[in-house]
């Protein structure tokens, strides 16, 4: 009987955070059964872990990398064989992790990138939003960290908890166009953004913690010049599973860095 641990990831607190489900040996599961127990597990994603391999599913389908279960199966590993460092091969590369004695676990992107997002008439539309209700010194971008997120940025905060969108046409935007998540912000200050992450690709509503587009959002940040060492996320406030995740620049690498708590949320089953 396959174990699958439950974690949940960029908190201290088992009720908030995104729950991960974490398989940490997957040996003799093929992509059927993979996708057969995160569809049962029912989060928003379940790693896999095959000899450093980690693979990623949601109930619907795999992605090529997530960084809340990638948090979440670092400190699992971190409880069996104590802190350290890990390196996962993911569908989207080489993916460094060390977690430290506090069980906090900081990941390293892989080479980001950033693109022009093209004419946002039909995205605003699928979202009710206006073109006026956006935040005109963030501008839309396509940003990569390992999966590919559409940054779109409100004007007020009220724009970004009002969220009322069309699952079925934004599940068909983003398979068009290859994108995991779409990355809602709102910026506080120059440090503290709060964002919201629709996932209809993994037949989730909304993502309460998404280190894939924290990841990515830095490099956005960097690729606008609005880039800051250290910049604090805040996420899932909106669902009640408040999220604190942590997002590093650093001037000597292009590659970004999330870190952010995990802690068990069940018995394994």
């Amino acid at each position: 009987m396959t174990t699958v641990l439950r974690y949940a990831a960029f908190t201290s607190d088992p009720a908030g955070g995104n729950p991960a489900g974490v398989v940490l040996d997957a040996r003799g599961l093929d992509d059927e059964a993979m996708q057969a127990i995160a569809a049962e597990v029912g989060y928003s994603e379940t790693a896999f872990v095959v000899d450093g391999s980690v693979r990623y599913f949601s109930p619907k389908a795999e992605v090529p990398f997530c960084g809340h279960a990638t948090v979440a199966t670092a400190v699992a590993l971190a409880e069996r064989d104590g802190p350290g460092e890990f390196v996962f091969s993911t569908q989207a590369g080489l993916v460094p992790v060390t977690v430290d004695d506090g069980l906090r676990a900081t990941l390293t992107s892989v080479e980001p990138s950033v693109e022009p997002a093209g004419d946002l008439t039909d995205v605003l539309d699928i979202l009710r939003w206006e073109a006026t209700e956006l935040d005109p010194e963030l501008p839309a971008r396509i940003a990569y960290a390992g999966a590919r997120h559409l940054v779109l940025s409100a004007a007020t905060r009220q724009r970004l908890a009002d969220l009322d969108y069309d699952f079925d046409r934004l599940l068909a935007y983003m398979l068009e166009r290859d994108l995991t998540t779409l990355q809602l912000v709102w910026r506080e200050s120059p440090t503290t953004f709060h964002v919201r992450d629709p996932f209809p690709v993994g037949g989730v509503v909304e993502d309460p913690a998404t280190g894939a587009a924290a990841a990515a959002f830095g490099a956005y940040l960097r690729e606008l010049g609005l880039g800051q060492p250290t910049i604090t996320l805040h996420q899932g406030d909106d669902l009640g599973r408040p999220s604190l995740i942590t997002v590093e620049l650093k001037p000597d690498d292009n590659r970004v860095r999330v870190s952010g708590n995990a802690v068990p949320i069940t018995a394994p089953a």
